[in-house]
C-alpha cells in the first residue's frame, strides 16, 4: 500500500490524515461512563498498536502530544520503533491568561515543554484562543506574543479554535501563523455556525486547514462523515480522527483512501440477519 496522501504546513511534511488523541487520553464528548472506558482501556500498549497502523500507512501525524502525557509519548516512541517511522507531532499547550507577573515566564516555560517533546506544530489550545478573540477589534488579543515564543522555541505556531472567526481574524491581521483547527462535520456537532458558512471560511482560509470532529464524535457512521470531509475541503487541508482500536484505524484508512481514489471500499461490512437479503450471491 502507497504512503497515504501528505500536505504541507509551511516547509513541513504532515499527512493529510492526522491522528487524534482524544480516544487515548480520555475525552469521548459523549458521557462520563465512555471516558472512563476509553483511560481504563487505553494503556501504552493499546495505544502503540493503534499507532502502529496509521504510521504503516504514511498516517504520521499526531495531534494533541503533550509533556505531561508520559504514556502517550512512550507509545509514540514504541510504534516510531516498530515502524522505522518518525512521527509528527502537534501540541495544544494552554497559557495563563491572568496578566500576574509570573504568567509570562510560566507561559514560555510551557511552550518550551512542548518543544522539549519534539513538537513540530504548536497549537494554542481552544480554551486560550478563543478567550483571546477580540469580535469588535476584529484581532486575537496578543497571540502574536505567543506566536512568536513558539516560533523561537524552533516551532510552527497555529490556532486551535472552535470559533470560525478565528482563521478570519488571523488572515485580516497577518497573525504569523502556519494553520488553523476547525470543527467541521455534516451533522454541525459543536459547530457554532452553519455547515456551509465554516465551509465557505475553510474555502478562503489563507493557511492550510485541520478539522477536526468530522464524525461528530462518534455520532456520524465514518463513511458518512469522512466523506463530507474529504469531499468539501481543499488538496492543502488535513483531516483529524480518532480511534478506538487498531481495526478502526484500518478501516478509516481504508474508507478515507476510498473516497480519494474514487473506489468501492475493500472492507467486510458488518453483518446482520436484515441484511441477508440484498448480498449478492
Amino acid at each position: 500500500m502507497a504512503d497515504f496522501p501528505r500536505t504541507k504546513i509551511e516547509n513541513l511534511s504532515v499527512s493529510r490524515m492526522i491522528i487524534g488523541t482524544n480516544w487515548f487520553l480520555g475525552y469521548s464528548h459523549c458521557t462520563k461512563a465512555r471516558d472512563r472506558l476509553i483511560t481504563a482501556r487505553m494503556d501504552r500498549k493499546a495505544m502503540a498498536d493503534v499507532l502502529e497502523v496509521f504510521f504503516r500507512a504514511g498516517v504520521d501525524t499526531v495531534y494533541g502530544a503533550r509533556p505531561e502525557s508520559h504514556q502517550l509519548e512512550d507509545a509514540i516512541r514504541d510504534a516510531e520503533d516498530r515502524t522505522g517511522r518518525k512521527a509528527v507531532k502537534m501540541g495544544t499547550p494552554h497559557f495563563d491568561l491572568s496578566g500576574k507577573p509570573e504568567a509570562k515566564s510560566a507561559n514560555e516555560r510551557t511552550i518550551e515543554g512542548f518543544a522539549k517533546i519534539g513538537c513540530s506544530v504548536c497549537l494554542p489550545h481552544q480554551c486560550t484562543t478563543d478567550a483571546l478573540v477580540d469580535r469588535v477589534g476584529r484581532r486575537i488579543r496578543d497571540m502574536d506574543v505567543y506566536a512568536a515564543a513558539i516560533r523561537r522555541f524552533g516551532m510552527i505556531p497555529g490556532l486551535s479554535t472552535h470559533m470560525p472567526e478565528v482563521p478570519v481574524y488571523a488572515d485580516e491581521s497577518g497573525l504569523d501563523v502556519g494553520t488553523y483547527i476547525q470543527i467541521y462535520n455534516a451533522d454541525g456537532f459543536l459547530m457554532q455556525i452553519e455547515v456551509d458558512w465554516v465551509h465557505r471560511m475553510i474555502w478562503k482560509a489563507a493557511k492550510p486547514v485541520i478539522t477536526i470532529k468530522p464524525m461528530a464524535a462518534g455520532r456520524m457512521h465514518p463513511l458518512v462523515g469522512m466523506a463530507f470531509n474529504w469531499a468539501t475541503i481543499r488538496p492543502q487541508d488535513m483531516v483529524c480522527v480518532g480511534t478506538f482500536t487498531p481495526d478502526e484505524a484500518r478501516e478509516l484508512i481504508e474508507i478515507s483512501l476510498s473516497i480519494l481514489e474514487h473506489r468501492d471500499a475493500n472492507l467486510e461490512l458488518q453483518r446482520t440477519r436484515s441484511k441477508a437479503s440484498v448480498e449478492r450471491k
